[in-house]
């Protein structure tokens, strides 16, 4: 599926599957979306671990950083999908001992200030 136009992949049978049912969902030859957000979450557990107290900025696609978000929020995979995630668009989860604070989704505007209230 990786690197075919959205008009494609529509009508590619699998489609379905990753929108609505993405925890049963592997691609061939590939991981599972299970597999791939606990990659995505081990991954960034590891950097914090890593970098204490320090900013740390990872680049993806969109489900990968969905996978992310629906994590720290508690959302289950099956409805990741609901996230929007835009090209050049920047998401903030703070990760603290008390839990993960999504500080920001899909901004494309300023990020002037986020610090939780």
């Amino acid at each position: 599926m990786d690197g075919q136009e959205l008009k494609t992949l529509y009508k590619d049978p699998g489609w379905a599957g990753v929108q609505r049912h993405p925890s049963g969902f592997r691609f061939p030859g590939g991981e599972s979306f299970p597999e791939m957000q606990a990659r995505i979450v081990g991954t960034v557990a590891k950097l914090t671990e890593r970098h204490p107290g320090e900013t740390i900025v990872a680049v993806s696609h969109a489900d990968p950083i969905k996978a992310a978000v629906a994590d720290a929020v508690g959302t289950p995979l099956d409805l990741f999908q609901r996230i929007v995630i835009s090209p050049c668009s920047v998401t903030v989860i703070r990760l603290q001992p008390a839990g993960p604070t999504v500080l920001a989704v899909n901004s494309v505007g300023a990020l002037t200030d986020l610090k939780p209230s």
